[in-house]
């Protein structure tokens, strides 16, 4: 994954696609569905920690997980989510800005493509194009 910057149009509010991106359970609903997320705190400092669960995106096998630890970095409601991975210091931005009637989402990181057509998806009420 390199630093190239993608970015998607979403029609919903800003608010909306908050929700989605820090919420837990919304955020687990989107992002590589069927592994989980949990943001005890949603505070720049506090854990947030990443199940991934085997599908047809990764090369897990049945039974098997990945732990992964972050650190929140950035919390500006409503505009911009933050954090890094403890691992090996990879630095996620989420930035979330109203566009037209809805909402511009750009994350730093290149391969982003499947989830955020799925946070897309998500926001939008509709169903999940990548699970």
């Amino acid at each position: 994954m390199d630093n190239e910057d993608r970015s998607i149009y979403i029609d919903a509010d800003p608010e909306t696609v908050w929700h989605a991106l820090t919420n837990e359970d919304n955020f687990s609903a989107w992002y590589a569905p069927g592994s989980v997320w949990r943001i005890p705190e949603l505070e720049a400092g506090c854990k947030a920690l990443f199940t991934l669960m085997p599908s047809e995106h990764n090369q897990l096998e049945e039974g098997e997980h990945v732990d992964m630890s972050f650190t929140i970095t950035e919390v500006v409601p409503y505009s911009r989510f933050s954090y890094m991975a403890d691992e090996d210091e990879l630095h996620f931005i989420f930035d979330v800005r109203s566009e037209n009637a809805g909402s511009r989402v750009t994350v730093n990181m290149d391969g982003f493509g499947l989830s955020l057509e799925n946070l897309k998806a998500f926001a939008e009420g509709r169903e999940l194009p990548n699970v």
